[in-house]
């Protein structure tokens, strides 16, 4: 017997080889079902985005490109001038820097008010539930009546902020007037609503942490703030990075809080000298007062850029910070 014999597999004479038997109906409907059932799961929520979201936001590059106002059937193509126009405008620019203030003055604070509040709700409490409920209150109100009674709280002549400093020797302060102090008085409006929400977000990510790692370092003697910086923080990096980016997509568009500010009939872009007037209130303004349209959609598409770029780099920077402290 040759190798060839050896290595060969012997069938019997005449024999066929059987192939695999096909598929019936019902099995091939189950490969189709695993292979398409996740696309038809998730396609209502791009369906509805692609109409509600991304068709808005091209037709708002289209409208751009026009001066087009509104009632107006014809408009007339321009290009990019809308554009050129705007980097040239002076009170886009400084409705930006009211913007970025704002935005920093309640984004900042807000976040380590957060992180800390979430910190002391996972200590062990009486009426635990209560206290964080209590927390997120603020966020269910109403927001043009939390912007009402914070326009009477810090108001110029009888609000209670000024009677509390006037009791303590402090000059009033013209919180409407008053560039900077603007600012502040709508980043505590804003704190005040977002604060709670944002802690129970990183609440939640808190009790997920495997209390396994927390003894082992207290075993390691570590102490509470130890452990904190260095087991908690650590593992907060998704949550945190999350809650970042948020925080700057609400504090960039930021609309109702400034408009609901001033409570002077006549005077809601702002203030009389704009000087807490946000890109959105100018956006609307151009928009739904001036009815240039395809400026308002520049000046939207700007925003829409500026927003986009400051979230990486806030995704970028927690995501560096949160790394050191692995």
């Amino acid at each position: 017997m040759t190798v060839t014999d050896k290595i060969a597999p012997e069938h019997p004479a005449g024999a066929r080889r059987r192939s695999a038997p096909r598929p019936g109906l019902r099995a091939r409907l189950a490969r189709w079902d695993v292979k398409v059932s996740p696309y038809l799961y998730v396609a209502p929520f791009f369906i509805v985005f692609a109409v509600v979201g991304m068709f808005p936001l091209l037709y708002t590059a289209y409208v751009s490109l026009f001066h087009w106002e509104a009632g107006d059937d014809n408009p007339e193509f321009i290009g990019l001038d809308n554009f050129k126009e705007l980097f040239t405008d002076t009170q886009f620019w400084h409705a930006l820097e009211n913007t970025a203030s704002i935005f920093l003055l309640s984004s900042v604070p807000q976040l380590i008010i957060a992180v800390l509040l979430a910190a002391l709700l996972t200590a062990r409490l009486r009426g635990a539930n209560g206290w964080r409920v209590g927390v997120l209150l603020p966020y269910a109100a109403s927001l043009v009546a939390l912007g009402i009674i914070f326009a009477n709280l810090f108001g110029p002549r009888y609000g209670l902020v000024n009677g509390v400093l006037q009791t303590i020797g402090l000059s009033p302060v013209d919180w409407q007037a008053n560039r900077f102090a603007s600012h502040v008085a709508i980043a505590i409006m804003v704190n005040w609503r977002w604060t709670g929400y944002n802690a129970l977000i990183v609440l939640a990510a808190m009790q997920a942490i495997p209390k396994e790692l927390h003894e082992a370092a207290l075993i390691d003697g570590a102490g509470t703030l130890r452990r904190f910086t260095s087991v908690t923080l650590p593992l907060l990096k998704p949550t945190l990075i999350f809650v970042t980016i948020t925080s700057t997509i609400g504090g960039l568009q930021i609309f109702t809080e400034p408009k609901l500010f001033d409570a002077m009939p006549g005077s809601n872009n702002g203030g009389s000298t704009h000087q807490f007037q946000t890109v959105t209130l100018y956006l609307y303004q151009t928009a739904f007062e001036n009815f240039d349209l395809g400026y308002a959609s520049a000046i939207a598409w700007v925003l829409f850029v500026i927003i986009v770029v400051i979230a990486l780099v806030n995704y970028l920077l927690t995501g560096a910070l949160a790394g050191r402290n692995k």
